[in-house]
C-alpha cells in the first residue's frame, strides 16, 4: 500500500464528490428535466476520460461481446439514474443521501434469492434494522402517513437503491477484461447513446443556451467530479486498498449529503432525520460486516 494519508485522501475525497452529488443535482433540476441533467453528465464525463486514457496511453481496442454485456449495464445504470434523478424532484436531497445508503441491503436481499446465497442471523437483523429506519425516514416518524402519492420522491429514490443493487449483481456475475478505467468510459459512452436519441432536440439547445452560472456550474461538478475524477479515484483506491476498508467509506457518504443540503440548499434537518438515518447505516453496518 502506498502511504496511508494519500491512499485514504483518494476514497474519502470520492465519497465528498458523490455526496455533493445530490445537491448539484437539485440545483440543476432548477433549469433542466432529468434526462438532460444525465446526458450532459454523461457527455462531460467521457470527455474527461477519454482524455485522461490518451494521457495514460491506454489501449482503445474494443471487444465485441465484452461490449453487449456493457450495454446491458448501461440500460440498467440509465434506467438507475432516471429513476433517481426524477425522485429528486420530489424529495429532499437530505432524504435521497439516506435512502441511497439502502442499497447494498437490496444487493443482499437479491443474493439470498437469486443466488441462494446464505444468509446471517446478523445480516437478517441489520435488514429488519435498515428497514426500520427507512420508515422512520420516509414518514417522519408517522409510518401510517406513508402513500405513493405524497412520498413518491422517496420511493423513486428507493427504486433507485433496488436498481443500483441489480445493476451491483448483474456486474458481479459478469465477466469484463478491460481494464477499470475504459470499462467505466465504455459504459458512459454506451449510456450517452441510449439518451441521445431523447435529449438532442430543440428544447434541450434552448435550455442549454440558457443555463444560468449556477446551472453550469452543477453540470460541470456533476460530469467532471462525479462521473470523472470520483470514478478514477475510487478505482485506484481499491487497487491500493482492501476493498472492504474502500467500502467503508460509503458509510459517510449520507453525512455529507445532508450537511451539504443543510449549508447549500437550506434544507431543514430535523433530529428525527438524523435518528433515521443512523438506524439505516447501523443496519447497512450489520448486513456488510463480515
Amino acid at each position: 500500500m502506498k502511504n496511508k494519508p494519500t491512499a485514504y485522501l483518494k476514497p474519502l475525497l470520492a465519497t465528498i464528490f458523490w455526496g455533493l452529488s445530490f445537491i448539484g443535482t437539485k440545483t440543476a433540476l432548477l433549469e433542466l428535466t432529468p434526462v438532460m441533467i444525465i446526458i450532459f453528465r454523461l457527455l462531460l464525463g467521457i470527455s474527461f476520460l477519454t482524455a485522461l486514457a490518451i494521457y495514460t496511453k491506454k489501449d482503445f481496442s474494443i471487444k465485441l461481446k465484452e461490449h453487449a454485456l456493457i450495454l446491458l449495464l448501461a440500460a440498467i445504470a440509465v434506467f438507475h439514474l432516471w429513476i433517481q434523478v426524477t425522485g429528486l424532484q420530489y424529495t429532499s436531497a437530505a432524504n435521497t443521501g439516506w435512502i441511497i445508503g439502502t442499497a447494498p441491503i437490496f444487493i443482499a436481499i437479491m443474493g439470498i434469492i437469486f443466488f441462494k446465497e446464505k444468509i446471517k442471523l446478523k445480516q437478517l437483523i441489520g435488514i429488519i434494522i435498515a428497514f426500520i429506519g427507512l420508515l422512520l425516514l420516509m414518514s417522519k416518524g408517522n409510518i401510517s402517513s406513508i402513500d405513493f402519492i405524497s412520498n413518491k420522491g422517496d420511493f423513486l429514490v428507493l427504486g433507485s437503491a433496488f436498481t443500483w443493487g441489480v445493476y451491483s449483481m448483474v456486474n458481479k456475475k459478469i465477466s469484463l477484461t478491460y481494464p477499470p478505467l475504459m470499462t467505466i468510459l465504455y459504459l458512459f459512452i454506451m449510456m450517452a447513446i441510449l439518451l441521445l436519441p431523447v435529449t438532442v432536440n430543440k428544447e434541450t439547445l434552448f435550455r442549454l443556451e440558457h443555463l444560468s452560472s449556477i446551472g453550469w456550474v452543477s453540470i460541470l461538478f456533476l460530469g467532471i467530479f462525479c462521473s470523472g475524477i470520483s470514478y478514477v479515484l475510487w478505482a485506484q483506491s481499491l487497487k491500493d486498498m482492501d476493498s472492504s476498508k474502500v467500502g467503508a467509506f460509503l458509510y459517510f457518504e449520507p453525512f455529507v449529503t445532508v450537511f451539504s443540503a443543510w449549508i447549500f440548499l437550506h434544507e431543514n434537518i430535523t433530529l428525527l432525520m438524523i435518528i433515521s438515518g443512523i438506524i439505516i447505516i447501523l443496519g447497512v453496518v450489520l448486513v456488510n460486516r463480515n
